[in-house]
């Protein structure tokens, strides 16, 4: 049985998790400036026009699509939000003091600096073990293990990073601020891309983007406008990870706004990843994360995990043959929670268990 969250903490990581929202919108809009609609490839898109107070330069930033109708909101409203940083702090204790996971101080200030940056705010996506630490506030779980990590995963679709005509800060400068030893990692191709950064212990930070074609495109690093520099490592099953992301918060400082993929989708990816994997522990670990949220998340969000694992299933007869192999790896009793959960909420997608892998 998994540790479930009481009703008080997940009220406050909820409250906390808004409050962050705010935080950084408000850091990255001043009352300077103003919001404007502009029209991209047939959608229309939220674009911040203001001018530093310093120097005087006008700046103009990406902020997000209409459709999304938080940020609608917000940006219709333009009302400043003043959150205090004294309050988030003390949320920030309370939720480490029940046991919720916090990340190690590298990686605490890598995500908040690339976070300022601008990455998030450009539509990125923190991926990874690091996303995972964020969960238990969402899910109402506490995990006790697969929390370690030494590296940060983060993600961006290319469509995006080229159509928001929008870039963060350097993202070497940002991270050499926080350790000097940070150093582009040479890409194998030349031409002067890199996707990933290492520091002289080892540590690593890497730029992801979905590889919608073939494998024989995984070594070919995609130029990303908006990584401020930085190329991303193609990866398969991506796109499927990092769409339609939801908000949640990195314990580190006041609370950092990340932006991480959805659980269930997590917990479906992580099943597939773990067939493509030869490192036993790497294994284990992804079992070990989606078999965790598969339990959390049954009771509260079987339909999120059906519609989840419904996706992938008809994404055709590999993904069906990874899934079949990564459902296998599971313990008995979370495989049967994952079938019972499938099978009972089928019937409302108009499918049945056994066209989705379940007999």
């Amino acid at each position: 049985m998994i540790d479930r969250l009481d009703q008080a903490t997940q009220t406050v990581f909820a409250d906390l998790n808004q409050r962050v929202i705010d935080a950084a919108f408000d850091a990255d809009y001043p009352a300077n400036g103003s919001f404007s609609k502009r029209l991209i490839r047939g959608r229309e898109y939220w674009y911040y026009s203001g001018y530093d107070t310093l120097t005087g330069e006008k700046t103009r930033k990406y902020v997000g699509p209409t459709s999304d109708a938080e940020i609608s909101a917000r940006a219709t409203a333009f009302d400043r939000t003043k959150t205090a940083l004294k309050a988030r702090l003390e949320s920030v204790r309370m939720l480490r003091a029940v046991g919720l996971p916090e990340p190690d101080g590298m990686t605490g200030a890598i995500v908040d600096r690339l976070a300022r940056a601008g990455f998030f705010r450009l539509r990125g996506v923190l991926v990874g073990t690091i996303a995972f630490q964020t969960y238990p506030g969402l899910v109402g779980a506490r995990p006790d293990r697969f929390l370690q990590t030494g590296d940060v995963d983060l993600a961006q679709d290319h469509g995006m990073s080229v159509a928001i005509e929008d870039t963060m800060e350097r993202a070497l400068d940002q991270m050499t601020e926080i350790d000097p030893t940070f150093r582009p990692v040479p890409s194998m191709q030349g031409g002067g891309k890199t996707s990933a950064f290492i520091n002289a212990k080892g540590y690593r930070v890497e730029f992801l983007v979905p590889n919608r074609g073939s494998d024989d495109y995984q070594g070919d690093l995609t130029r990303m406008p908006a990584l401020g520099g930085a190329a991303a490592q193609p990866l398969r099953f991506l796109d499927f990870l990092i769409r339609s992301p939801v908000r949640s918060v990195l314990l580190y400082g006041g609370g950092v706004s990340v932006t991480v993929p959805a659980p269930e989708r997590y917990a479906v990816h992580k099943l597939i990843v773990a067939t493509r994997r030869k490192d036993r522990e790497k294994i284990a670990k992804d079992i070990g994360q989606s078999a965790f949220l598969i339990e959390a998340l049954a009771p509260f969000h079987a339909l999120e995990l059906t519609d989840a694992w419904i996706e992938a299933w008809q994404r055709g007869p590999k993904w069906q043959e990874a899934l079949t192999r990564g459902k296998a790896m599971l313990a008995p009793e979370n495989a049967a929670i994952l079938r019972d959960v499938v099978a009972k909420a089928a019937p409302r997608f108009d499918s049945s268990a056994a066209d989705l892998g379940f007999a």
